[in-house]
C-alpha cells in the first residue's frame, strides 16, 4: 500500500501488486470466451459508440436447464481469466445448483478496452473508467443473456452476483443499484467503508502489522521497523548502494538515495500488504508463487532482534519468500507492477476509489506518513490531469448506511486480512448477513476448497451456499415457478 500516491499496485485485489502472468490455467475450469457490444457511455446521449466487453460462460452445470440460476462474477481490476481461475468456490457449487457460470470483465482491464490501444491515452478516453459504468456494463450484459420476465415470456432466471475485494465491492453495489437483476450478492473482503470519514486512515496498516506480530516470531515487527532506517543508512553512500545492489540483485541498479527511500520503500510496503492478503494455509501463486502461510515464512528468519549487516542478511532471506520462492528468479525487479491493469487502478484511485491510508510507526511497522488529500490530489493531477472526488463512492452507494431498504447481501471478511478494517463487520439489518473468518486472509472463502482450510473457512462457504439457496428459493416462490 503506497501511502503518498494513488493506490496503484494493490490489485484490490484492490489494487494488488500482481504478476497476472503467473497463474496457471486449471484444466477443470473450462469456459467459452465471448464478447458483447456495450455502450461506452451508459449515462449520456452524446454518443452511440460501443465496445466489446469480454465475458466467460460455462453452461455445462445447468445440464440443459433453462431456469437454473446464473452465478455472475463481477470482474475486478484485472484480466477476467485470472479471477475465473481463482474463484473455485463458484465452480464447486455450480453443480449443486445446476447453475450457469458467468464471469464479466471490467472495462479497461484484460481485453475489454473501450478505445483499443488508445484507451489509456488521456482523460478523454480514460474518463469512462468508473465503477458506475462497469456496473452498467454488467446490467446490460445480464439483460441480454437473461431477459427480464414479462407476461409473454418465461421467467428470467435468478442471478446471484459474487466478487472478492474490489469485485466484492462491485457485487454489493450491484445488488444495491440493480436489485431487480440479481437476487443477492456474496461480497467477500469488500472494503466498502475504506473511504474518507468512514474508516480511520491507519486501520489498514495496524491490522497488517498485527498479522506479522502474531505470525510466530514476536521480534518480526521490530526487525521490520528497524529495517527502514537501516536501508536509509545504506542509501546515503555510494558504497552502501553497492552493498544493496549486490545483496538484493536488483534488475536495475539503485544509483541514488531516493531509489531506496522512495522506489524500494514503495515496493516493500506493497510486498508486506500482498503477503498478508495471500496468507493462505497452502501454497499459492495468485500474486506470486509463495509457500503456505507466507507471512509466517517471511518472519521465520527474525528469531531475535537483529541490527546492522545481520539484519540486512536476515531481511534479504525473508524477502525471498515473496520474490524468489521458486528459486528461479535471476534478479529483483521493482517495476513488476507496471502492467496496464495497474495503470487502470491508479486512475480509479485518483477519481472515485480514494481510500485514505496513513502510518505512524508506533501502532504499525511503517515509516510515519500522514494522509494528505491535497498532496494526493496534486499527485493525481500530475499523473492524469484530473482531481479526485473522494465522496463519490459514498454518495453513489452509501457505505455507512446499509439498513432497511437493502437486502440479500453477505459481507464476509477474514480477520487476518488488512482490508477487513474497511469492511462491513456488523449490521442491525437482518437481511444483511455478516460472516467473519478469524483465520481467513483476503477472500479465501471464494477460493477452491483445500484440505488445509481452517474450519471457519469451510463454514463460511457453507453459509454462502445456504444464503444463495434461500435467495433462489424466495425468487422462485415470488415468481410462482
Amino acid at each position: 500500500m503506497i501511502l503518498d500516491r494513488p493506490l496503484g499496485r494493490m490489485l484490490v485485489i484492490l489494487g494488488l501488486s500482481v504478476t497476472l502472468c503467473c497463474a496457471p490455467i486449471d484444466a477443470a475450469y473450462q469456459y467459452q470466451t465471448k464478447t458483447l457490444d456495450v455502450p461506452i457511455d451508459h449515462f449520456t446521449y452524446t454518443s452511440n459508440a460501443t465496445f466489446k466487453l469480454r465475458y466467460l460462460l460455462n453452461d455445462t452445470y445447468a445440464k440443459g436447464s433453462t431456469d437454473g440460476p446464473i452465478l455472475l462474477y463481477a470482474g475486478n481490476e484485472g484480466d477476467i481469466e485470472l479471477f475465473a481461475q481463482n474463484t473455485g468456490f463458484m465452480w464447486e457449487i455450480a453443480p449443486k445448483l445446476n447453475a450457469t457460470l458467468l464471469f464479466a470483465e471490467h472495462r479497461y482491464y484484460g481485453q475489454s478496452m473501450p478505445f483499443g490501444n488508445r484507451s489509456y491515452e488521456s482523460p478523454a478516453t480514460l474518463g469512462y473508467l468508473t465503477s458506475e459504468q462497469a456496473l452498467a456494463d454488467y446490467a446490460y450484459l445480464l439483460t441480454v443473456l437473461n431477459p427480464p420476465s414479462n407476461s409473454t415470456t418465461k421467467q428470467a432466471r435468478p442471478v446471484v452476483v459474487l466478487g472478492g475485494s474490489y469485485g466484492g465491492m462491485l457485487a454489493a453495489w450491484f445488488r444495491i443499484k440493480y436489485p431487480h437483476l440479481v437476487v443477492g450478492a456474496i461480497a467477500a473482503s469488500a472494503p466498502i467503508r475504506q473511504f474518507q470519514d468512514l474508516t480511520p486512515c491507519g486501520i489498514f496498516n495496524q491490522i497488517l502489522t498485527s498479522v506479522y506480530h502474531t505470525a510466530g516470531q514476536p521480534e518480526c515487527v521490530d526487525n521490520i521497523r528497524r529495517s527502514w532506517q537501516l536501508l536509509t543508512n545504506y542509501s546515503a553512500t555510494a558504497d552502501g548502494l553497492r552493498v544493496l545492489n549486490e545483496k538484493f540483485k536488483f534488475c536495475t541498479n539503485l544509483t541514488k538515495a531516493t531509489d531506496v527511500t522512495e522506489t524500494l520503500f514503495e515496493y516493500l510496503i506493497d510486498v508486506y500488504g500482498n503477503l498478508a492478503m495471500i496468507n493462505y494455509p497452502y501454497e499459492s501463486n495468485f500474486l506470486a508463487p509463495v509457500p503456505a502461510y507466507p507471512v509466517r515464512e517471511f518472519c521465520r528468519p527474525f528469531d531475535k532482534n537483529y541490527t546492522g549487516t545481520d539484519l540486512l542478511d536476515k531481511f534479504e532471506q525473508a524477502l525471498s519468500v515473496y520474490t524468489n520462492y521458486t528459486g528461479k528468479t535471476t534478479c529483483l525487479s521493482l517495476n513488476a507492477s507496471a502492467a496496464i491493469g495497474d495503470r487502470g487502478w491508479d486512475f480509479q484511485a485518483c477519481t472515485e476509489m480514494v481510500m485514505p491510508m496513513c502510518a505512524d510507526g508506533v501502532n504499525d511497522m511503517f515509516p510515519p506518513q500522514k494522509w494528505d488529500l491535497a498532496l494526493y490530489s496534486e499527485s493525481c493531477h500530475k499523473q492524469f490531469g484530473i482531481r479526485p472526488h473522494p465522496q463519490n463512492a459514498i454518495i453513489n452507494y452509501g457505505g455507512q448506511y446499509l439498513e432497511s431498504s437493502i437486502t440479500n447481501i453477505v459481507f464476509s471478511n477474514g480477520l487476518l486480512d488488512p482490508w477487513s478494517g474497511g469492511g462491513v463487520l456488523r449490521s442491525s439489518n437482518d437481511k444483511i448477513k455478516i460472516v467473519l473468518i478469524p483465520e481467513g486472509a483476503h477472500h479465501i472463502d471464494l477460493r477452491a476448497a483445500n484440505p488445509s482450510d481452517p474450519e471457519t473457512v469451510v463454514l463460511a462457504r457453507e453459509k454462502h451456499y445456504q444464503s444463495m439457496r434461500e435467495w433462489i428459493a424466495e425468487y422462485r416462490r415470488l415468481k410462482h415457478y
